[in-house]
C-alpha cells in the first residue's frame, strides 16, 4: 500500500539497496511503474536520491533496510536534510527489542535534520504516506518514513490512489515589506542580487527585476548557472568567485540575498559585503533571516513572488549598476578562464588550472556537472561552465568528501539529455568506488574527472609542510585501472595532449563511464581553501 500510494503521487525515482525489510515496499514501487535503481550501498543510494532530486525538481524515495540500512545513508540523509531537498527515506523498522536490527529510528531521523514519520497501522498507511509525501514536497524537507516489520504484514483495504492535491501557493511577503525592499532597490546606485537554492525557480522574475532596478546578478554555488547568458550575470559569488566578480560585490551599495542564506561560504566572511552596504534577504523561512550575518530588511516570502512583487511597486529607475563599463569588465574577466595564470605543469604532473581550462573547451555545452568535496573543487567549479542551474549538482551542505559519484550518477539519471560530468579528487573516488559498478551497469556515458594528488590535499595543504603528513599522503594508485576492473574506460592524463583520449571517448557515443586519471601538480592549496578554513 505504501508503495502504491508513492506511485500514484508522483514520485519520480527511487533508490536503494533492498534487504528482506525492504525488499516488499521496494517491488511495490516499481509495479506501480516507479524507476528503481540498486546501488552498491546505502551511502551512495541516498545521495544518488538526492541529486535526482535536485536536478529534476521531483520527490525522490530511498529505500533501505531496518537500523543498518538505515545508518549506512546516514551521510547522504544528512546532507539531503541540511539541503531542504524533497526526499522520502523508506525505512523498515525492527519492533522487536531483541531484534539486532533495534534502533531509534525517529530519533536518528531528527539527529541528521530530518522528519521523523511513521506509518501507525494498516488503516492509517495511506494517510500517513501521503502525509510523508506533502511533507517532502511542499515543505522540501527530507522525511524518514519509518514501516514497522509488525506492521507491514497487516491486510488492509483502501483506495492507494489519493489525490496528491494542489501545490500550496507560493508564500506572499507583507506589502510593508515590499515596500521596504523597494525603496531599498530605488535608494541604490549598485545594487547586486545573490540567488541561492530557494532561488532557483525565480530566475525569470529576478532577471527582470535585475533589469528594472540595474542591480548585477551573482548565485550562491548550489544555484549556479541560474543566470547565464546574461551580459549582467556574475556567476558564483563567494570563494570560487573571480578577482572581477568579488570585486564588483563588494563594491556594491545593497546586497539583496533571495532564498540564499549569505553565509560564510557565499559572502568569504562577510568580506565581500562594503562598510556602507545595505543588506536584504528573501526567504520563505523566518528563521533563515539574518541567521548568518546582521540584515538590514528580513523579507519572508517567496523569491519568484517577492521579485514579483518589488516589480510592481517599483517606480522608474537609472541604470544602477548596470555601465557599459561594468558590462565589459564581465565581459572580458568574469571568469577565472579569463585569468591570466603562470603553467605549474611538470613532465608527469599537470597544472589543475590548465586542466580545467582545456577541459572547458573540450567538453559539449550541455554538461551536468557535479562535484565532490576537497582541495580541487574551486577548479571544475570555477573553470567548468554549465547551461543553466539545471547543469551543476553540488551536495556540499555537509561538507563530505566521497559523494561525488553518486551525485554524478543522481544527477545524470535526472537529465539524460546532457553529458554527466564528476570532478572528484583521488580521496573522494576511492572512498565511494563501488558506485563505479552502479554507473556501468546502468550504462551511464559518465565522465569522471579525478583531480589526483595522491593525498588528502586539504589536510595538507591546512597544515603544512612540516607537520606529520604521513596520514593524510598515499602512494601513487593506478586509478585508471582501476576503473577498467569495474568494466569502465580509463584514462591517465599526465599533460595537456593527453586529453585527446576524451575526445576519442566523446566520438565514440560512448554506453559505459570514462574514468580520467588527471595527475595533478600541487597548487600550494587553492586559492578557494584558505577561504574555507578561515571557518574551521
Amino acid at each position: 500500500m505504501v508503495g502504491q500510494t508513492l506511485a500514484a503521487l508522483g514520485v519520480g525515482h527511487a533508490f536503494g539497496v533492498v534487504g528482506s525489510g525492504n525488499f516488499r515496499v521496494t517491488n511495490a514501487l516499481r509495479a506501480g511503474g516507479v524507476p528503481f535503481t540498486t546501488t552498491r550501498h546505502e551511502a551512495g543510494a541516498a545521495t544518488m536520491a538526492d541529486a535526482y532530486a535536485r536536478m529534476s525538481g521531483t520527490v525522490a524515495v530511498l529505500s533501505v533496510h531496518q537500523g543498518c540500512g538505515l545508518t549506512n545513508a546516514a551521510t547522504g540523509i544528512c546532507e539531503a536534510a541540511k539541503s531542504r531537498t524533497p526526499l522520502v527515506v523508506l525505512a523498515a523498522e525492527a519492533t522487536g527489542a531483541t531484534s539486532n536490527f533495534a534502533m531509534d529510528q525517529a530519533g536518528f531521523a531528527v539527529a541528521v535534520g530530518a522528519v521523523a514519520e511513521r506509518v501507525h497501522s494498516g488503516p492509517s498507511a495511506v494517510a500517513d504516506t501521503v502525509r510523508a509525501w506533502h511533507t517532502a514536497r511542499d515543505e522540501r524537507r527530507t522525511v524518514v518514513l519509518n514501516l514497522p516489520l509488525d506492521v507491514q504484514g497487516v491486510a488492509v483495504d483502501a483506495d492507494p490512489a489519493a489525490a496528491p492535491g494542489s501545490p500550496p501557493a507560493p508564500g506572499a511577503p507583507a506589502p510593508s515589506s515590499v515596500a521596504e525592499l523597494a525603496a531599498l532597490f530605488s535608494a541604490a546606485s549598485r545594487p547586486v542580487i545573490v540567488a541561492g537554492r530557494g532561488a532557483r525557480h525565480a530566475g525569470h522574475a529576478l532577471r527582470r527585476l535585475g533589469e528594472a532596478t540595474g542591480a548585477l546578478l551573482a548565485t550562491s554555488a548550489v544555484a549556479n548557472g541560474l543566470f547565464n547568458g546574461d551580459p549582467y550575470a556574475l556567476g558564483i559569488s563567494g570563494g570560487f568567485a573571480s578577482p572581477t566578480t568579488a570585486r564588483l560585490i563588494s563594491e556594491a551599495d545593497l546586497i539583496v540575498g533571495f532564498g540564499c542564506a549569505l553565509n560564510m561560504w557565499t559572502m568569504r566572511h562577510g568580506r565581500l559585503i562594503g562598510p556602507d552596504a545595505k543588506v536584504a534577504q528573501v526567504d520563505v523561512d523566518g528563521a533563515a533571516l539574518g541567521l548568518h550575518r546582521p540584515v538590514d530588511l528580513g523579507v519572508v516570502g517567496d523569491s519568484a513572488a517577492t521579485a514579483e512583487a518589488v516589480l510592481a511597486a517599483l517606480g522608474t529607475g537609472g541604470p544602477g549598476y548596470r555601465t557599459p563599463e561594468v558590462a565589459d569588465a564581465i565581459a572580458t574577466r568574469g571568469r577565472w578562464n579569463a585569468e591570466p595564470v603562470e603553467d605549474l605543469s611538470t613532465q608527469d604532473r599537470i597544472d589543475p588550472r590548465i586542466l580545467s581550462r582545456e577541459l572547458d573547451k573540450l567538453l559539449p555545452a550541455e554538461r551536468i556537472v557535479s562535484i565532490d568535496s576537497g582541495n580541487f573543487m574551486g577548479y571544475p567549479s570555477a573553470y567548468l561552465s554549465v547551461p543553466d542551474e539545471h547543469g551543476f549538482c553540488f551536495t556540499q551542505a555537509f561538507q563530505s568528501i566521497g559523494l561525488g559519484l553518486s551525485t554524478a550518477i543522481g544527477a545524470a539519471l535526472a537529465r539524460p539529455d546532457r553529458l554527466p560530468v564528476l570532478a572528484s579528487g583521488d580521496g573522494g573516488f576511492l572512498m565511494s568506488i563501488a558506485e563505479l559498478e552502479t554507473a556501468v551497469r546502468l550504462g551511464l556515458p559518465l565522465l569522471c574527472l579525478i583531480y589526483n594528488d595522491a593525498a588528502y590535499g586539504a589536510e595538507v595543504h591546512h597544515f603544512g609542510p612540516y607537520a606529520d603528513l604521513s596520514t593524510v599522503v598515499f602512494p601513487d594508485t593506478d586509478i585508471a585501472a582501476l576503473a577498467k576492473g569495474f568494466g569502465a574506460e580509463g584514462l591517465t592524463v599526465r599533460r595537456a595532449s593527453d586529453l585527446a583520449g576524451i575526445e576519442t571517448w566523446l566520438a565514440s557515443s560512448p554506453t559505459r563511464p570514462l574514468v580520467v586519471d588527471a595527475k595533478i601538480t600541487s597548487d600550494g592549496g587553492s586559492w578557494w581553501l584558505a577561504e574555507a578554513f578561515k571557518g574551521h
